[in-house]
């Protein structure tokens, strides 16, 4: 059935369509076939195979994985499947889904423009550091002028760069036999702790963590499942294995008697405020609303951290590289005007 993988936007859009046409009522089967009137016959044919697996019995979430799915996708209709909001579920899971689309996306595009700006300058710096100032600084030096600061600017920037660059292949060459000696040995729960801690990237991180496991948990419980068997329920999907040790970890702990806001405030994986939305839905007797609505709130914060690094990241380059290129004119022209003004 896999000649020709789905996009994360296709993914994404087809579940997307499915769960709004399961709004409206439409069993499953004829939503999917109604969606594959819209789609290539090469499509088609695959959704076709995907109605005859259902047929037989075959879950929905086992049928898109067959089809090579997203496990995010796959695990919004895992548990879509156990609590019954199948329509709600699917339609959150292609949102989120295409909002993370969406971001790479414009990440992609905002560093086109400056990776072109940074090649080209390199080359012209190579150029001019390697052909035309060489030259001048010899006439310049003959004539008694010094250098000026934007010279040694070129100088410095040649001198401190390949040190960069070592630097940066031993952080690589230590990262990769971090990772290949120590870091896949760890269980998963342990390696997102760890990716957690990174700056930045970290906190996005843990905002999706946060988000996923609070909207997944608040549609158990909307649909009648208690919390214990909620983390059963996540112990059992081994698709997502970071889920599955979470749900396993909480259940032990649950049992040797600790609270489960004082479990969640330990793993570091989740937002500190976490728990205490946990404990504070316990109180009024509505965990599931302020689990859906704390998800929400993750995605909101997720989208601005992420639009504040973007608007920090371009400016920050373009300064660099304008800086450059500046240096390196000036380099030049500053002391042939000292040359002019002693003709």
């Amino acid at each position: 059935m896999i000649n020709d993988k789905w996009t994360m936007n296709e993914q994404a859009s087809f579940l997307r369509r499915v769960g709004e046409l399961l709004a409206r009522g439409y069993p499953i089967a004829e939503a999917i076939e109604s969606i594959s009137y819209h789609l290539s016959d090469y499509r088609k044919g695959e959704l076709h195979e995907c109605l005859i697996e259902l047929q037989r019995g075959v879950p929905f979430h086992d049928v898109l994985e067959t089809l090579g799915f997203h496990q995010d996708l796959i695990g919004y209709v895992y548990f879509a499947e156990q609590h019954g909001s199948f329509a709600d579920a699917l339609l959150e899971g292609s949102s989120l889904v295409l909002l993370k689309d969406k971001d790479l996306k414009k990440l992609l595009k905002l560093l086109q423009y400056p990776v072109l700006l940074i090649t080209i300058t390199g080359f012209l710096f190579v150029f001019i550091q390697r052909t035309l100032l060489p030259r001048f600084i010899t006439l310049f030096n003959s004539l008694g002028l010094e250098a000026n600061f934007f010279t040694k600017v070129i100088y410095a920037f040649e001198e401190y760069f390949p040190i960069g660059v070592e630097l940066l292949s031993a952080i690589l060459s230590i990262t990769a036999i971090y990772y290949f000696f120590s870091f896949r040995k760890l269980s998963v729960l342990k390696q997102r702790a760890l990716l957690a801690r990174i700056p930045i990237i970290g906190r996005i991180l843990k905002l999706l963590f946060t988000h996923y496991f609070s909207i997944q948990l608040s549609f158990l419980l909307s649909g009648g499942v208690s919390v214990s068997e909620a983390l059963i329920l996540f112990e059992k999907n081994k698709r997502q294995p970071l889920y599955s040790e979470l749900g396993k970890e909480i259940k032990r702990k649950l049992l040797t008697g600790e609270r489960l806001e004082t479990i969640l405030a330990a793993i570091y994986i989740f937002e500190k405020e976490f728990p205490m939305i946990i404990k504070h839905g316990q109180e009024n007797g509505k965990l599931e609303q302020e689990l859906l609505f704390f998800s929400k709130h993750c995605i909101t914060v997720m989208e601005e951290l992420i639009e504040n690094s973007l608007k920090i990241i371009q400016p920050i380059l373009y300064l660099f590289i304008g800086f450059l290129v500046v240096s390196m004119y000036l380099a030049i022209l500053l002391p042939m005007f000292h040359l002019l003004d002693g003709i």
